[in-house]
């Protein structure tokens, strides 16, 4: 049977989750030698996909914001307990890039010709997660620190529909990309936050976990965010201001990505093949070989 990934991990000599402790506590771990270049290589590859194939513009935002951007994005009041901040200075580390990119336009108001923008980031993220210790304890699942590729769209309303469906479209292809299974799961009313209108789960399969793991999330705000934000456009010349829509989704969220990579590609003698569109980004290795 397939191996998990903390077990395929320690035998490739890829993740130390002994240091990652040593250095920061539980849910930390070190990526090492090929994996950490595993991790720069799919990093790499989907803002490369998104900037040249989706039409997306790369921003490389700060990850320490101010309280009012947490307020725009909906993620505070609401959600203050999952945040990490500096109290003294009104910092607080953002748990997604969608944080500070939805925010560069924060009290703008944009001309309708500027208009749909596409931002890909990719940023580290923070979160508290309160985790109980039975529940997803192994490998790298949860963390408090992990690296993600956010999407984050702004768009004239009456196009947020149809941005949503290909907003879920640009994340399926990184997933298709890399030849890993994958579903897509539409969320139900009681499942969306309070900030969503309508949410699209995009989950990979990995045979070891035997699970699904979420690896996006892609939302409709509608104005909900341009409302908090005052992100407004500008329909026609002369015409009055009106919010726009904001969307945003995952492309993708690593450490999951990197699991379902390592356990669907595991071979019968312990190594790990890199999927094909990775090795230009990884000097042409094509496996992972057991550590001696």
């Amino acid at each position: 049977p397939p191996k998990p990934h903390w077990e395929l991990a320690e035998q490739l000599g890829i993740i130390d989750f002994e240091r990652g402790v040593k250095i920061s506590g539980t849910r930390f771990y070190v990526l090492k030698g090929l994996g950490a270049r595993l991790q720069r290589a799919l990093i790499s590859w989907m803002l490369d996909l998104h900037i040249a194939k989706h039409g997306y513009t790369e921003v490389y935002p700060p990850v320490m914001v101010k309280e009012q951007c947490l307020v725009g994005t909906g993620n505070l009041p609401k959600f203050g307990d999952n945040l990490y901040r500096d109290v003294e200075e009104d910092f607080w580390f953002v748990p997604t890039a969608e944080v500070p990119v939805t925010n560069l336009y924060r009290d703008e108001l944009l001309e309708a010709d500027q208009l749909p923008i596409y931002h890909v980031a990719y940023t580290p993220c923070f979160r508290r997660e309160k985790m109980s210790a039975g529940r997803d304890v192994r490998g790298i699942k949860r963390g408090h620190q992990f690296d993600k590729v956010e999407m984050v769209k702004f768009v004239r309303p009456e196009t947020s529909d149809a941005e949503l469906v290909s907003l879920v479209d640009n994340a399926e292809d990184v997933c298709r990309g890399l030849g890993v299974p994958h579903r897509v799961v539409q969320m139900c009313t009681g499942d969306l936050s309070f900030v969503a209108a309508m949410k699209y789960d995009v989950e990979m399969w990995a045979p070891g976990c035997q699970e699904w793991l979420e690896v996006s999330s892609c939302s409709n705000f509608r104005d909900f965010q341009a409302r908090r934000a005052r992100i407004r456009y500008r329909p026609a010349r002369g015409a009055k201001p009106e919010f726009l829509h904001t969307l945003n989704g995952s492309g993708l969220a690593l450490p999951r990505v990197f699991i379902a990579v390592l356990e669907n590609y595991q071979q019968a003698d312990g190594s790990v093949e890199i999927p094909a569109v990775l090795r230009p980004y990884m000097a042409g290795v094509e496996r992972i070989g057991p550590a001696s």
